[in-house]
Order: structure tokens, then C-alpha cells, then sequence
């Protein structure tokens, strides 16, 4: 996007003609100055949405609806139960917003057709690229003693996330602030997405990934940031492309990234039979997310003051250490024991699963994302996604021996659970429909099911057999590359899209002249990233409530094209030799 399209649609934003109250009109009145009832209400609102940068913005937006005194006061008082009662209703206080919630209009990218892009770059270049990546990385590490990843809000929200799912969330989050905040993100939506002010918001891009071009972006670090960028920096080893300096460099931040994960990130919860276990939480308290002070006190004021453990960062940290080496004692638990506790079994979707965003799939064999704390608290409620499915079965294949799976009838069960969850999915085509992830794009599902595929694909026959003996994985794998294939690498790509489909492509065994379009688009686009790096940020993984957050950074771009190119360099030299 250029100077003159911001400038463009700044304008047209503070120029707009109001037709009804505006969003400040609406809540000023009730949550700028009040006592009593819950005063985190009218915190968030004065911090995320009344302050002086949104203002200007979103004063000139209106409702038309409004203008009809009945539904405002019926807003108003709904706005009012959610600040005053002691136990809110909170799918009678979410049905006026719902209602208008469904009148916006938002859509998934829709990528046109590439153009013919020439031949593939040399593996002179391919190398080229790896080493500025792994350069980077490495760059990074040693200024800021960790590799960051960001954080940024995009107020007009999720397209999958409509009135009816507003009503799921604020009934099955369990935090009241959480609930706070996405009423009031999903109120400020209707706005944004009705008024100019969404072109400045939501500016459009090129590919499915989405550019994190938003102004104020949260710089953290966490465990799960932590376990890819350590697979990165293994891959960047494996090449042999780096010099004996970023050897040693990548050695250290490797050992370094593991103890965060298991050692610093560590908490211990109780499983379903009472037993302590050891997990990864994830964020790590004050002050190892290495938050500023200033963002530090905005994320208790957004209300988001609690983190607990997932399955996801779990499964991740274990598979990185894993990966790298590591003897630490906490790699001996087997986890599948622990995750059979939060697997849905038999079409139990409750109580496991309190907010079915994407109940359009069936969970049955699927485990959920969120594990209590030793307190008991999920403030999330709880979720079901299948990437984060994929990185569970990933970290069993690679410790299938250690955690004794296939001698253990009960763990041999529950991977089978989750590999045919995976299957059911597949096979109905849902994995390429964005409404059936919570976390994660379809690309990234594809490239994660890719670096799955390849942890299994290494196991001995015999172990292969055992695990899967219907032919699922080949199954899967055959769906997977026509995705890729037939509609992902045909249509416009940014970089991120690009290095997930070269991990995709790559574990998965596809031809080499497959590689040219995703091969084609990272070296186009070498230098975008400015003097942040040889990249820009896009979206690596998301939240859809309390409204859309995109997680990513020039640094995750690095890591995945450095991890594309490598696979894609490693099937070139052996097609050539």
C-alpha cells in the first residue's frame, strides 16, 4: 500500500457524513465516568476504543439503526447489565450486538490467478537467501538476547466471527474481562466495517497471509515462538551453509530457546487422575515475555492479566527439544497419557469444548487447546483447532520409543483418535475452509501436516503399520499436495504463503518443478522487509476473539522461508545428483 492510498482513505475517514450515533455516542454517555458495577468495563473501553488515536477516526462513523430510539436504548441497556450485574446474561446482553454484528460484510482473501512466473532461481540464489535468513535470525538473537515475534490488533475482526459466534464466545469464555473485551471489540467492529475508516483499518494485500502492517504491534516472547525458531536455526545447521561463527551463535541460542521452554516456561497442573505433570505455559510471567512496561499494564487493562498452559506450546517445546537434543527429565513424561484427559471422545463435545467457533467439523478423536492451571482457571474457556492436533501427533512420532506408544495400548488409542480426526476432516474437504481452523490459515495447516508427515514418514515400517494401518496418512497426504497444487501455488502468493507451501511441498515429496511459483515469489520479494529484515511480518497464527490478533514478525517470515528453502534445496540436489 502506498503513501497516497493511506493518506486516501485517512481522509475520506475524517471527512466521512455521520448517519446515526457513533460508537462514543453510544458508550460515552455509560462507561467514560461511573462507580460501582465492574470497573474493568469501562478501563477497557477508555484504553482500547475511546482513547485520542481512535477518536478521530471512528467519530464521523454512525449506525442508522440507531436513529431508532427503541434499538439504541436496548443497546444501551445492554451495554449498562454488562457493567452493573453481578452475573450477566451475557447471550441477552451479546443479542443487540449480534444483531447488528450480522449486517457487516467481511470476506477471506481470494487470491487471483498468478501470473506465468519464469523459471526458478538457481540454488546459488536459493543459498543466497537461506544465508540472509539465517543471518537475521542469528542478527536478532544476539541484539535482543531472544528472537521476538509481535503482536498486533486488527479491529474490524475475523470474517468467520458473526453474530452467532459473538453469542459462543461471551457464553463460553470464562473470564468476565475476556468477555468484556469482545463485546466491546465486536461492537467497535460494526463501526470500522461500515464506515471509510475500515479501508484505512483493513487495507486489502496480496496472497492469504496477512501483512502485520498495523502501527503499534506488541513485541513478546514465548515458549512457542521459541520452538520453531529453534527448528529454524536446526534447519539453517543441517544445510551446512552456515559459517563456523553462526555454528557456534546457533548452537548457543538453540540451548538458550530450549531452557526457555522447559525450564523458564515450565508449570506444573494436575491431569484428570490427580496426577502433577509437568506442561508449558503459554506466556511465561513477568518478566520473562519480555513485554515493555508500557505494554505491560495495557495487557492487564485489556483484560488480558491471565495466561494459561495449551496443549499446543506443549507439544511444540517438547518436539524442539526434542529435535535439538535435549536430555531434560521433563521429556520422559508421555504426554499422551496427559493429553487423553482433554480428547473428545464419543461426541463429547461438552464440557471439553465451550466455545465451538468451528463446530462445523466433528471433534470426535480431536484434543482441545487450553489446560487448567493448578488454580483450576481457563479463561478461554476452551477450543478445538487441527493444526494444533498435527503438532501433537508430530511430537509422539519423535518420541513414539521414549514414550513406549506402540507397547502402550491406551497411547496407540489415542493417536489413532487423533489421526482419525484428522482423516474425517480431510476427507470432507473442511482443512481448506478457514471457519474449521481457530488458530491457524489452511496453508499452515498444509505446511504442518507436511513437517507431521515427515516425522511419521521416518519411522520404521513396522512402527508406520502399527499406527496407521488403514493408510490415512497417504490418504491425507494425497489431499493435502492437490490443495497445494491445484489452488494455493496457482494463485497470487506473498512470502509467508510462499514458504508454506515449500514446506508442504517439501516434506511431502512433490515434484521439484512444483517449487518454481513459491521459489519464484520469496526471491521477487527479497529486501520488502526494509531495515526490519530481508521480509516483512505476516500472519503466522491468530486469535478470532476478543477480536482478530495476528501474531508474526520479520523474524517468523525468516524462519519459515529459511526452513521452505531448505527442503526445496535439499530435493533439488538430489534430483540433480
Amino acid at each position: 500500500m502506498t503513501f497516497q492510498y493511506f493518506a486516501g482513505a485517512a481522509y475520506r475517514a475524517l471527512t466521512a457524513r455521520k448517519d446515526g450515533p457513533s460508537l462514543f455516542e453510544v458508550c460515552d454517555p455509560l462507561l467514560l465516568r461511573y462507580r460501582g458495577g465492574d470497573p474493568h468495563l469501562g478501563k477497557f473501553y477508555k484504553t482500547a476504543l475511546g482513547n485520542p488515536a481512535l477518536r478521530p477516526l471512528l467519530c464521523r462513523t454512525g449506525l442508522s439503526e440507531l436513529r431508532d430510539a427503541p434499538r439504541l436504548q436496548g443497546l444501551r441497556d445492554a451495554l449498562t447489565r454488562a457493567r452493573d450485574d453481578a452475573a450477566p446474561d451475557w447471550r441477552a446482553i451479546g443479542q443487540p450486538v449480534a444483531d447488528l454484528l450480522d449486517t457487516i460484510e467481511l470476506r477471506h482473501p481470494q487470491p487471483k490467478p498468478a501470473p506465468h512466473c519464469g523459471p526458478a532461481p538457481g540454488i546459488a540464489e536459493i543459498e543466497a537467501v537461506i544465508r540472509i535468513c539465517g543471518a537475521h535470525l542469528l542478527r536478532s538473537f544476539g541484539a535482543n538476547g531472544f528472537i521476538p515475534t509481535y503482536a498486533a490488533f486488527n479491529l474490524i475482526g475475523d470474517a468467520d466471527l458473526r453474530g452467532r459466534e459473538l453469542l459462543m464466545a461471551l457464553t463460553g469464555l470464562n473470564a468476565r474481562g475476556y468477555k468484556n473485551s469482545t463485546l466491546l471489540f465486536n461492537l467497535a467492529r460494526i463501526f470500522i466495517a461500515r464506515s471509510p475508516a475500515s479501508a484505512l483499518i483493513n487495507p486489502p494485500w496480496t496472497g492469504i497471509a496477512e501483512p502485520l502492517w498495523q502501527p503499534m504491534q506488541i513485541r513478546h516472547r514465548s515458549a512457542y515462538y521459541d520452538a520453531f525458531f529453534t527448528e529454524a536455526l536446526l534447519s539453517l545447521l543441517k544445510t551446512g551453509l552456515a559459517s563456523p561463527d553462526q555454528t557456534a551463535a546457533a548452537g548457543r541460542a538453540i540451548a538458550d530457546m530450549v531452557d526457555f521452554c522447559l525450564v523458564t516456561s515450565r508449570e506444573d497442573v494436575r491431569a484428570q487422575d490427580g496426577r502433577a505433570v509437568s506442561v508449558i505455559t503459554a506466556l511465561a510471567p513477568l518478566p520473562h515475555p519480555r513485554f515493555s512496561r508500557f505494554f505491560s499494564q495495557i495487557k492487564q487493562d485489556l483484560g488480558f492479566g491471565i495466561y494459561v498452559p495449551d496443549c499446543d506450546t506443549t507439544a511444540c517445546a517438547f518436539s524442539a527439544a526434542t529435535q535439538a537434543g535435549s536430555d531434560d527429565p521433563i521429556l520422559d513424561q508421555p504426554l499422551l497419557d496427559f493429553f487423553a484427559g482433554y480428547q473428545v471422545v464419543g461426541g463429547a463435545n461438552e464440557p471439553k469444548v465451550t466455545v465451538p467457533l468451528n463446530e462445523s467439523i466433528d471433534y470426535e478423536g480431536g484434543v482441545v487447546t487450553w489446560i487448567d492451571n493448578a488454580a483450576g482457571e481457563r479463561p478461554f474457556g476452551n477450543d478445538l483447532d487441527p493444526t494444533l492436533n498435527l503438532d501433537i501427533l508430530e511430537v509422539s512420532f519423535r518420541n513414539l520409543a521414549r514414550w513406549k506408544i506402540i507397547e502402550t495400548p491406551q497411547r496407540l488409542a489415542t493417536v489413532q483418535r487423533i489421526i482419525g480426526f484428522q482423516k474425517r476432516l480431510v476427507s470432507s474437504g473442511a482443512f481448506t475452509d478457514p471457519r474449521s481452523h481457530i488458530y491457524y490459515l489452511p496453508e499452515l495447516y498444509c505446511a504442518y501436516f507436511g513437517r507431521c508427515y515427515a516425522a511419521f514418514i521416518a519411522l520404521p515400517p513396522a512402527a508406520r503399520l502399527a499406527i496407521d494401518p488403514d493408510g490415512a496418512f497417504d490418504f491425507i497426504r494425497g489431499r493435502v499436495l492437490g490443495y497445494v497444487r491445484g489452488e494455493l501455488i496457482v494463485a497470487e502468493m506473498n512470502v509467508f504463503d510462499a514458504a508454506l507451501a515449500l514446506i508442504a511441498l517439501g516434506h511431502l515429496g512433490a515434484e521439484v518443478t512444483t517449487f518454481t511459483p513459491a521459489l519464484r515469489t520469496i526471491a521477487g520479494h527479497l529486501g520488502e522487509g526494509g531495515r526490519h529484515g530481508p521480509f516483512r511480518a505476516y500472519e503466522w497464527n491468530k486469535m478470532k476473539t476478543p477480536t482478530r490478533i495476528l501474531v508474526g514478525g520479520p523474524e517468523v517470515t525468516s524462519a519459515f522461508v529459511l526452513m521452505g528453502l531448505a527442503l526445496a534445496r535439499k530435493a533439488m540436489l538430489a534430483g540433480s545428483s
